[in-house]
């Protein structure tokens, strides 16, 4: 499965993480050099801390560095199956990036959200699949914590949500 997290900030970077210790490829999608360079080296540092533990091998580590691509564009975006969006909580931002991916990702992909608060029916409005649309919300830090929130819209499809549920639990998490 061919995952894309849009945003690069703590949430972000955990979850791109996450996907990539489970084994996904992870395209990350970051607004600038800066933000991806300093996404990865918060990723770097996660994971050192568990090789010095003793809870991973550096080869390891390594491979799941090699996993995580970057890009600054929303077109590299287009074969992924899930995309998670992972940006500020601020509506009219999130409208503008689901608008986006609507238009460039497959019609297939799964279009995910981050969001605590915000109303994943309005998020979903502003695309012409909100069947496919979804809130996964996870909590911080992301690698550490278990816990994934599955949040249906009010148009959310059961398939989508089925699929959502098994991917969290498949990448280690405990859906609810």
């Amino acid at each position: 499965m061919k995952i894309c997290v849009v945003g690069t900030g703590t949430m972000g970077n955990g979850i791109a993480q996450t996907f990539a210790q489970a084994g996904h490829d992870v395209l990350l999608k970051g607004r600038s050099e800066a933000s991806l360079g300093k996404a990865h080296k918060a990723i770097e540092k996660s994971l050192s801390k568990l090789v010095e533990k003793g809870k991973m091998e550096a080869a390891e580590k390594d491979a799941i560095n090699a996993r995580i691509k970057d890009t600054m564009a929303y077109e590299d975006c287009k074969d992924a199956d899930l995309v998670i969006e992972v940006v500020a909580e601020d509506m009219a931002t999130k409208n503008e990036i689901f608008k986006t991916l609507d238009a460039i990702c497959k019609p297939e992909a799964i279009l995910a959200t981050n969001t605590s608060s915000l109303s994943i029916t309005e998020i979903a409005a502003a695309t012409s699949r909100p069947e496919k649309v979804i809130g996964m919300h996870f909590f911080n830090p992301v690698p550490m914590m278990k816990l994934v929130e599955v949040i249906k819209g009010q148009l959310t499809s059961q398939e989508v949500h089925d699929k959502v549920m098994a991917i969290a639990a498949e990448v280690g998490k405990t859906p609810v």
